[in-house]
């Protein structure tokens, strides 16, 4: 039986090199293939397949309210994370979306036929590594951090402000007004119970929230 699978993706040379790895492995078939948010979901909506390999970065809304969007209208449609952030903060909110899978893309030639195959099987797929950050990750306080508060938008806004983007900028890639902006920076202030931009900074950069060079 042949795994159908779609891939999500803003970038043109991962899409290749995903399609090329699935492609040449027995068993898979790329059946479709979209660049944002809502490309994304008009694929899901209108191509049959199993899997959905998805970048949790993409143009217009945030990857983790993507999948919850699709877990609602296709909730058999398993869905693999690919993304460049491999922090687990960011695999706790994926998989609490609805997420089977995540894989980061420095390790998805290794990895990505193993990742499908599982997720397809109806299993969960996690890399070792990202399995170690979950089971250290038991050993914090009960009590939830600041940042744990903020819904998947705010926190997508946070990680943009920590990235140096303006409020300009972080509205352009979120497709939202600057005023829209403004007000998720306000309440990410005031949930967090910090007076400035440069708080927050610190605050990620001591919790080690955002890898240094992270990238969508």
């Amino acid at each position: 039986m042949t795994t159908k699978v779609l891939i999500a993706d803003d970038h043109a040379l991962v899409r290749d090199g995903l399609r090329h790895i699935l492609n040449n492995a027995v068993g898979f078939e790329v059946a479709g293939e979209a660049s944002d948010g809502i490309s994304t979901i008009a694929l899901v909506r209108s191509t049959e397949a199993q899997v959905l390999v998805q970048d949790l970065s993409m143009p217009g809304r945030s990857g983790v309210e993507l999948i919850k969007q699709i877990k609602e209208e296709r909730p058999a449609l398993r869905i693999l994370v690919l993304t460049m952030h491999a922090e687990q903060q960011y695999a706790a909110r994926a998989f609490k979306a609805g997420a089977s899978g995540y894989l980061t893309k420095e390790s998805a030639s290794a990895e990505l036929v193993a990742a499908v195959t599982k997720v397809a099987a109806g299993g969960v797929y996690v890399s070792l590594a990202m399995a170690e950050r979950f089971a250290q990750s038991l050993n914090e306080p009960v009590n939830a951090l600041p940042h744990q508060q903020l819904s998947d938008r705010e926190f997508e806004v946070l990680r943009r402000i920590c990235a140096g983007e303006t409020v300009t900028e972080i509205g352009e890639a979120l497709c939202v007004s600057s005023k829209t902006v403004s007000t998720y920076k306000a309440r990410i202030l005031e949930k967090m119970q910090m007076a400035h931009e440069a708080a927050l900074v610190r605050y990620a950069v001591r919790h080690r929230l955002f890898d240094d060079n992270d990238e969508a």
